[in-house]
């Protein structure tokens, strides 16, 4: 008897990058004495990749500067949060303070880097994170005060989404967070870094690859415009994901 089997859904499917190893190549973008905002989600396992020997300041939007890793079972203290509700550690010279001072920080310019999610971002760098119409939506929370404020915005997302669509198109459909505004994404499959040499026209350039997958996997996947170069580099980040 024959046994027809049926694909995984997309998001079932093996990743060639899984999250932590996505949040470890984001680390990379991480630079001394830098003061650091990780979004919602996927972008808080930065905190776990900080390269030894670096001095980073993660700031989190409730008014926290100095978040350090996740905590063991044995270190967590339910009163210190993220932005996300979630338990995090301090490191050494951490502090508190207003959500007020904490947005004055983000719309005055001081923080060097924000590390976002996204539902869908455009071809020339536009985002939109915030809410799908129709569904709950809890708040706008302050991505639109980081990609305004912040000097660099780095995305971290899946490529495509749970039906196998992809999340990098030449317009977003969503609802906008901010506009012409993303330096970077990484995903699975791959890292595009915004090229800005020509402002009229901006395109994201192909960076790295994901190990095993290819630039044709990418242009498959990709509704966007992107460009090739001549040499695409790899993704390097451990292959043991950490918890």
């Amino acid at each position: 008897m024959r046994v027809d089997v049926l694909p995984l859904p997309y998001h079932l499917r093996p990743m060639p990058l899984d999250r932590n190893q996505i949040a470890q190549r984001a680390a990379l973008e991480l630079r001394d004495g830098y003061y650091v905002n990780l979004g919602i989600g996927m972008p808080t396992l930065v905190a776990n990749y900080v390269p030894a020997g670096m001095q980073v300041w993660l700031q989190s939007e409730n008014g926290l500067l100095g978040m350090g890793p996740f905590p063991t079972d044995a270190e967590v203290d339910p009163d210190l949060i993220n932005a996300g509700k979630q338990t995090v550690t301090g490191v050494p010279g951490h502090s508190f303070f207003s959500s007020a001072d904490s947005f004055a920080m983000i719309r005055g310019g001081h923080i060097d880097l924000a590390i976002l999610g996204a539902m869908e971002v455009s071809q020339e760098g536009d985002i939109a994170n915030w809410m799908i119409p129709g569904k709950l939506v809890k708040g706008m929370g302050g991505a639109m005060d980081f990609v305004a404020g912040v000097k660099r915005v780095v995305v971290m997302m899946e490529h495509v989404n749970k039906k196998g669509e992809s999340k990098i198109i030449p317009a977003c459909t969503l609802p906008l967070t901010g506009r012409r505004c993303i330096d970077m994404v990484i995903t699975e499959l791959c890292v595009l870094e915004m090229d800005k040499s020509n402002p009229s026209k901006r395109r994201f350039m192909l960076k790295e690859l994901a190990p095993g997958v290819t630039v044709e996997e990418v242009l498959a996947k990709t509704k966007a415009e992107i460009l090739v170069p001549a040499s695409v580099g790899t993704v390097s980040v451990g292959s043991a994901a950490c918890s």
